[in-house]
């Protein structure tokens, strides 16, 4: 494992009026775990997809060796003939397609013209072993959860010989059982002498399986440590990557000022038009003001149905039981009448449902709440840039101008707009879905750093989380979920990740 399989040397990548690479060096030994890790903006996207080919050559300056042979990789093809394989944290996968069609899309076993099926599915089965998946490859990728897929993922790389496999936060949706569960997987690959480079925000994933950590910031390579030779720590990673020392992960709350009942839940439930089943049943939760209230649980327990449902969304599910507001019971036909009554839902997706991101920075914080800076249904264009540029200040949202376009901001920027846009409609409670999923330990300090301004300013928060450690670390109470059910309440001083994990799982 001393020789490098991989090696980049001044790898430098410029877009118009932004250098992302600046002369980044990158050497990979053969049969490692290499930990990349950075900040978002950091250039860590873009280094990989320069190995892979998907800028190609002459589009950065640098150099690219495998095996001491230097590489010119015109796109993706290129790399995978020379023993690359990416897999992006969203995953290229054909829902309706079969198991054995996806892992063999574009390298079909044929007999003569035709698709050899029978041939097709005995190496499909071979390969699924090889990532620890007994599955009917017959099934539909539909069918599977989103941790069995990731290892569809690593199987489809494996069919073709690959040498090198970059996984781009392959935990970032996955629960705490199905990330251990690949983490195990990706180390199996050493032993078929796969190299793995693996990207990730979660540093202590990353302290539990790296050989190696690369630290990119600014663009630029700076440091590499060698795990066996260098004792790992979240602060010292964390340093490397800011810039800075964060004495706490998560930050101090100042005021602990925890009032009355804002919002109750009475035996709610919900039926799901589009799984045609009942997916919540007999929900009993308070939440108070100046709270954080943490929901834990396993990917499929409901969380996310359970703040939908509360948000208003008639068109999906059916809901029964009794919601009350301030102690007056109300009644949510759409999200519009939530709104009203002062709750606000951050969706978990901000790229797909919570954000537009064709559009600038002002429009979309704008959007949920335009009826306040319109008179006779004429849009203010100059209140508009006065909030969005309070909302930029206030949330420390970096971009050169409120005009940016919001696909061009990294992961907790994007959040931070998620955010400014709820806040402009003056929420009293805010329904927060996986805050920090995606973004770096850098920002995800800011954003626990505004919830804990928020709740000290007499907001309350619902937190969902598939981190254990956030759920932990945020929390004043925490009610943990299982198969659409509430398992178990637990105070946030008293609770620990082992109880957490006993109660979510059912049984």
């Amino acid at each position: 494992m001393d020789r490098p399989i991989l090696e980049m040397k001044a790898i430098t990548k410029t877009f118009p009026g932004v250098k992302a690479l600046d002369n980044v060096t990158f050497s990979v030994k053969t049969g490692e775990i290499h930990c990349l890790v950075g900040e978002n903006g950091a250039g860590k996207s873009t280094l990989m997809k320069v190995l892979s080919g998907v800028h190609p050559h002459g589009t950065y300056d640098g150099q690219i060796f495998i095996n001491g042979e230097e590489q010119r990789f015109n796109g993706i093809r290129d790399s995978e003939k020379a023993g690359i394989a990416i897999i992006y944290q969203e995953l290229a996968l054909i829902p309706e397609l079969s198991i054995y069609d996806n892992i063999f899309l574009g390298n079909e076993i044929r007999s003569g013209m035709v698709i050899d099926t029978n041939e097709t599915i005995m190496k499909a089965k071979v390969v699924l072993s090889k990532v620890g998946l007994d599955v009917n490859p017959e099934s539909k990728i539909k069918e599977l959860g989103v941790g069995k897929q990731q290892l569809i993922e690593i199987a489809k790389a494996l069919e073709k010989n690959v040498r090198i496999l970059i996984l781009d936060e392959p935990t970032a949706a996955l629960n705490e059982i199905d990330s251990q569960n690949l983490l195990k997987v990706i180390q199996g690959l050493k032993a078929q002498c796969v190299t793995c480079i693996l990207i990730s925000h979660k540093l202590r994933e990353v302290l539990a399986i790296a050989d190696t950590v690369t630290v990119l910031r600014d663009g630029k390579t700076i440091v590499t440590l060698d795990a066996s030779v260098t004792k790992l720590t979240e602060p010292t990673l964390i340093k490397y990557m800011v810039g800075r020392s964060i004495e706490n992960v998560f930050p101090k709350r100042e005021l602990i000022n925890i009032g009355e009942e804002v919002l109750r839940l009475e035996d709610w439930s919900a039926y799901s038009m589009a799984l045609g089943r009942e997916i919540l049943k007999d929900i009993n939760i308070s939440v108070r003001k100046g709270e954080i209230v943490g929901v834990a649980g396993l990917m499929g327990s409901g969380r996310t149905e359970l703040a939908k449902s509360i948000f208003g969304n008639p068109d999906h599910y059916r809901v029964k039981g009794k919601i009350f507001i301030n102690g007056q019971e109300a009644t949510f036909k759409d999200p519009a009448k939530a709104i009203k009554s002062q709750l606000a839902y951050v969706t978990e997706d901000r790229k797909g449902n919570g954000l537009i991101l064709i559009q600038d920075i002002k429009r979309n914080i704008t959007l949920a709440n335009l009826k306040e800076i319109t008179n006779s249904g004429i849009l203010n264009e100059n209140d508009e840039i006065v909030i969005a540029n309070r909302f930029r200040k206030e949330l420390n949202i970096k971009t050169p101008s409120i005009e940016q376009k919001v696909k061009n901001l990294s992961g907790g920027n994007q959040q931070k707009v998620s955010l400014g846009k709820w806040l402009f409609v003056k929420p009293k409670i805010m329904i927060l879905d996986e805050p920090t999923r995606g973004i770096d330990v850098g920002a995800k300090y800011e954003i626990y750093t505004i919830m804990n301004s928020l709740v000290a300013q007499g907001m309350s928060i619902i937190m969902i989380s598939s981190e254990l450690p956030e759920v932990l670390g945020m929390s004043d109470r925490i009610y943990v979920m299982s198969a659409g059910k509430i398992n178990g309440e637990l105070p946030g001083d008293q609770a620990t990740q082992e109880r957490i994990m006993e109660l979510a799982i059912d049984y």
